[in-house]
């Protein structure tokens, strides 16, 4: 069983909790990074980053070259994803993803062409200083960078959501605290001045004063390399920025957090971030990446995996080329030794093991650990917990395991919330030392997807209540548009009616003695009662029949009328004239 945390160097701050471990450092470590060879086929998930999945941008059968863009970012939090060879866009499809449950995603599958033909770079700015933060920003979101610690954040959405007060320190985390992963100490120790580069370009990004390098005591020539690289730029460009700052190998000392406190005695309590505090942490290997992207114009394609563990033949760190198979990974560092019955992606207390090694290596993939049974201590079966609050003791997060442990067994979700489950890092020192050997991060991961989908469906429902209101809401207004607009048609009908009967009224009294006569001939009281109880529309009407009435009586008084002195017929056409003219 792991032994309690070391004491804390001084000068430095400690954090609580932490586990003095067995590194298993050296075999991977002691040789140079490799190159690996190119692969026939490679498969980029849309979704290997935090955050909303990338948006294709190619379709099958396109031929892209290295670099290009493949996918770009759907939302604010989402990450561009380029090509890591030049090749022929096979499939846009479902693929196996390196996820503890062995789930697939939409993915990119890219058949290689062989010849690793270079598309246009982005173009590069090596005088980065006369670029604004927003232009930054924009390359690094552009080029794809995010954590290449493991959280996979998208760097420039952790530089936009600094504090708006500014950031006055910038932290490098060089700790690497997990055992048996090597790939940040062999950058540190063959690539310092990308690092040291990139980091003065991040100060330069968020206006940070200072930059302090947080690296564990276990890596001297990592130390070394980045001590050679500060001191010369101080000696030449006056550059007096940088400390690198020796920590003692406590896991989890690479925990943000707990690196935070260990360095600048700035304990970050519970809901809140350490750029509240104007602090920004990055990985090294993600501002060595973020150097090449801004000063080169390179997107990222490739990152240092270390390949380790009893199960491989001879472990060693790769440059990797995103999306290549796992399995061509293990084969470049030899193959697998007898026995392998478990691979990991990341270390043995924070990675998982995988299904299948066909998966593609992702931005996230910083170690694969080959393990046999002889190279891990035999896990007994749970026992009843026994009340000994060692999970307690050492908790880095300084919270209570036990308590946890009980909500979440008894789905007492809310509970567990209530006792702070997402301060969590899913370290898993609880684990570790716990005499009982509960699988304690098992039990709070768990308690975490359940709260999540709880969330997920409260938001759902939430959503869908929105939008039954707003479609009664629309169906009232709609309801009330249409009675609006009939009360405005009949008070236009009621005021044409109006306007014609008095209209008509008007005619009436210019009318002719007969027309008035007309109107007078039913002027008994009984008739003028009957007629002042009638409609305008019939007043109306009965006018309208007057002055046709008055009019064809003209016209009858117009029309020629037989001799009324000589009493003789009119002649017509077919009436033969008589002689003479007369009878």
């Amino acid at each position: 069983m792991p032994e309690a945390r070391a004491t804390i160097t001084p000068g430095l701050h400690g954090f609580h909790g932490g586990l003095d471990l067995d590194y298993h450092k050296a075999p991977a470590c002691d040789r140079p990074i490799g190159e690996m060879p190119l692969v026939d086929e490679y498969v980029l998930p849309l979704h290997m980053h935090i955050g909303a999945p990338a948006i294709p941008v190619v379709a099958v059968g396109d031929h892209v070259r290295r670099g290009q863009l493949l996918a770009r970012p759907d939302d604010f939090i989402s990450a561009a994803i380029h090509a890591p060879t030049s090749g022929v866009i096979q499939a846009i499809e479902p693929r196996g993803l390196p996820h503890p449950g062995g789930l697939s995603a939409q993915s990119i599958v890219l058949a290689a062409d062989g010849e690793d033909r270079e598309a246009e770079p982005l173009d590069p700015w090596p005088d980065y200083v006369d670029k604004s933060p927003v232009e930054i920003r924009s390359r690094l979101r552009e080029a794809g960078i995010v954590g290449l610690g493991g959280a996979v954040f998208p760097t420039a959405v952790k530089l936009a959501t600094a504090n708006p007060g500014g950031v006055e320190t910038l932290v490098l985390n060089g700790a690497e605290c997990e055992p048996y992963i090597s790939c940040d100490d062999r950058l540190m120790q063959e690539a310092p001045e990308p690092i040291i580069r990139g980091a003065q370009m991040m100060l330069h990004a968020v206006g940070a004063s200072r930059c302090l390098i947080g690296i564990e005591d276990n890596k001297p020539r990592a130390i070394a390399a980045l001590q050679a690289v500060i001191d010369r730029l101080a000696a030449e460009e006056n550059e007096r920025r940088f400390a690198i700052k020796v920590v003692p190998s406590i896991y989890p000392a690479g925990g943000e957090k707990q690196l935070i406190r260990t360095l600048t005695g700035i304990e970050v309590p519970r809901n809140r971030h350490v750029t509240d505090y104007q602090l920004l942490c990055l990985n090294v290997g993600t501002v060595a990446n973020s150097w090449h992207a801004v000063v080169e114009g390179r997107a990222l394609t490739e990152r240092v995996v270390t390949v380790t563990g009893g199960g491989v033949a001879e472990p060693r760190n790769f440059r990797v080329r995103i999306g290549t198979p796992m399995a061509k990974v293990i084969e470049a560092a030899g193959g697998y030794t007898e026995g392998v019955d478990r691979l990991l992606m990341g270390g043995p207390m924070m990675g998982f093991a995988l299904h299948e090694d066909e998966v593609p290596v992702v931005k996230a993939t910083n170690c694969l650990l080959a393990m046999r049974p002889v190279d891990r201590d035999p896990t007994p079966p749970p026992q009843p917990c026994i009340r000994c609050s060692r999970c307690s003791e050492a908790c880095p997060a300084d919270l209570l395991p036990q308590q946890l442990y009980w909500y979440a067994r008894a789905q007492q979700f809310e509970r567990s919330h209530d006792y702070h489950l997402f301060d969590c890092i899913e370290c898993g020192v609880c684990s570790a030392v716990c005499p009982s050997h509960i699988p304690l991060v098992q039990y709070f991961r768990h308690a975490k997807t359940e709260i999540w989908s709880a969330e997920r469906e409260k938001a759902k429902a939430e959503h869908a209540r929105r939008r039954f209101e707003f479609h009664n809401e629309r169906i009232e207004r709609q309801k009330a548009e249409r009675e609006a607009a009939l009360a405005k048609k009949r008070a236009a009908i009621k005021a044409a009616q109006e306007k014609a009967a008095k209209q008509g009224d008007q005619a009436g009294d210019k009318s002719g003695d007969s027309t008035a006569k007309a109107k007078a001939g039913n002027g008994s009281p009984a008739a003028s009662s009957a007629g002042e109880g009638k409609s305008a529309a019939a007043l109306s009407i009965e006018a309208a029949r007057a002055r046709a009435k008055e009019r064809k009586a003209r016209a009858q008084q117009a029309q020629p009328t037989p001799d009324d002195t000589t009493g003789a017929e009119p002649r017509t056409s077919d009436a033969p004239e008589r002689p003479g003219g007369s009878s």
